[in-house]
């Protein structure tokens, strides 16, 4: 519910959702490794958003004009969930048709649950695939990689339109972001920050910076058990 509700708020007020959030999950007093799962619903939803549209306009049959904005946000939330996480599919499914019954959207309970099943029957890379059909290889990677066109074709020009390039770069880019802490030269050392931080934080290996500690987190969700950064 969080999540949606950081969602509802930059569809509806053009919120900025980095404030949002924690002001959500301390009023509501979400615990650190839901605080977590939170973060990767709200944050990876609204970084993905142009694919999630297209997917969903070419399931649903209509313009996202034509789906009600409250129903529309619950469409992308269950869509991440079902192409960019490990979350089962059954578990996506229903969590999203529950949310839109406790969400205010009863009635839209049995299209959302119509509209997730069919989105489920392809992967992210099957879906942005097809709907790159009859585009250009520029199209193809703004799709994939969830970035506007505009953004891709900067990064192509910057790096002399090598498009290897562009979609390593374009894959760093969207890929899920970690926290790094950095030890304060000459009163702690990396590694002793690290043992501090606890959980999953290591010494980053000079990749960034020898001060650099990167922390993950992790969460079960039913017999994985998934990395998810904050």
């Amino acid at each position: 519910r969080v999540a949606y509700d950081v969602i509802r708020a930059v569809s509806v007020d053009q919120a900025n959702a980095n404030l949002v959030l924690p002001r959500l999950m301390r009023e509501r007093r979400v615990g650190r490794r839901d605080a977590a799962f939170a973060t990767e619903l709200a944050y990876g939803t609204l970084r993905s958003l142009g694919p999630l549209d297209a997917i969903i306009t070419e399931v649903a049959g209509r313009g996202l004009d034509a789906i009600d904005r409250p129903v529309l946000d619950l469409l992308r939330l269950g869509a991440y969930q079902l192409l960019r996480t490990r979350v089962p599919t059954h578990a996506a499914v229903a969590s999203t048709v529950d949310l839109s019954r406790s969400a205010g959207s009863p009635r839209a309970s049995g299209f959302v649950n119509a509209v997730l099943r069919r989105i489920a029957a392809r992967t992210w890379d099957e879906w942005t695939e097809r709907l790159a059909e009859g585009g250009d290889a520029r199209d193809a990677l703004a799709l994939r990689h969830a970035h506007p066109r505009w953004i891709v074709d900067a990064i192509a020009e910057a790096l002399g339109g090598d498009l290897t390039e562009t979609a390593a770069a374009l894959a760093a880019d969207d890929a899920r972001p970690q926290t790094h802490l950095v030890a304060w030269p000459g009163r702690i050392a990396a590694p002793e920050l690290a043992e501090q931080a606890g959980g999953r934080a290591a010494p980053d290996d000079g990749i960034r910076s020898p001060y650099a500690v990167r922390r993950s987190e992790e969460r079960r969700v039913g017999k994985e058990c998934r990395p998810l950064c904050r």
